[in-house]
């Protein structure tokens, strides 16, 4: 007899063939995911708040990384979903589970912002790196996202960073 797809899928609706997330792969996830939604809060607070020298530069700047952070956030929370985790991006959570120092309210010297938005993306890399491992045994798949991720958090790190830098 020929299975249908109706066959393949149990009384709670989920597929018996697709690979679930365990508790550890969630728990890694949603580290990241927190990180990730704070790492786009902080850049938007710093690109509203910023003054000083190279004011437009780190403005514009600050646009990338919000994008790619709110982007790649997405893209965990719907891997998460992939693997029949679920992703907790909730203010509460975000808050009390990020690994990034808070960012200062009110204005703030751009020299300053660069320091504190370069040590929120070192803190967010330095998250997955010590997930990787972990996540890299159990679903490959989902460390390739890991490191594309961290390609251009560290990316972003050394632009940013190099504003305050001298020769």
């Amino acid at each position: 007899m020929t299975q249908t797809i109706a066959d393949t899928v149990t009384r709670t609706g989920r597929t018996a063939a697709g690979f679930r997330a365990s508790r550890g792969l969630t728990e890694n996830l949603q580290r990241v995911l927190v990180d990730l939604i704070d790492l786009h809060l902080v850049g938007k607070q710093a690109h509203w708040n910023i003054v000083g020298p190279n004011f437009r530069d780190l403005h514009l700047q600050l646009d990338e990384l919000v994008d790619d952070a709110r982007g790649f956030s997405d893209d965990v929370a719907e891997r998460m979903r992939a693997l029949d985790a679920v992703p907790d991006g909730r203010v509460v959570p975000v808050g009390e589970q990020s690994d990034l120092a808070a960012f200062p309210a009110g204005l703030v010297n751009t020299t300053d912002a660069v320091d504190l938005i370069t040590a929120a993306l070192y803190a967010v890399t330095g998250a997955i790196r010590e997930v990787h491992d972990a996540v890299d045994a159990e679903d490959p798949t989902t460390a390739d996202l890991l490191h594309t991720i961290l390609e251009r958090l560290e990316q972003l790190a050394w632009l940013i960073g190099s504003e305050n830098r001298t020769a």
